[in-house]
């Protein structure tokens, strides 16, 4: 019998492989995303304190009724910068969760470069 891999239990242990490597802390937080199959999320978390300090997702009332493109992760993305300027933070490092850097993921990264996170 043939059986499908899967897929979300490949990307968590690639999540767990990385989040070995990488942590945040309050002056470089980790920014994490989360993408499901209609919705985005991104999270500047603070690992030392296990706070998230910054969030922005395509679920809030400021996004149109199209779930699930590359503009409105770009937009995720400028939010989730300018968010994040606003609270003095202006380094952080990527966190894309398992995911490959491709689509959304990407677009989400791009925009919030353009809003002023280095990463």
């Amino acid at each position: 019998m043939v059986r499908k891999p899967d897929s979300n239990k490949a990307r968590l242990h690639r999540h767990t492989r990385v989040r070995g490597k990488i942590t945040g802390t309050a002056e470089c937080p980790r920014l994490n995303v989360f993408r499901s199959l209609s919705n985005i999320y991104a999270q500047l978390i603070d690992d030392v304190k296990g706070v998230t300090i910054v969030s922005a997702s395509s679920l809030e009332s400021n996004f149109s009724e199209s779930k699930g493109n590359c503009d409105e992760a770009r937009k995720v993305g400028q939010l989730i910068a300018k968010r994040a300027v606003e609270k003095g933070i202006e380094v952080c490092v990527f966190d894309r969760g398992g995911y490959i850097y491709h689509g959304r993921v990407k677009e989400l990264a791009e925009g919030a470069r353009e809003g002023g996170l280095k990463f």
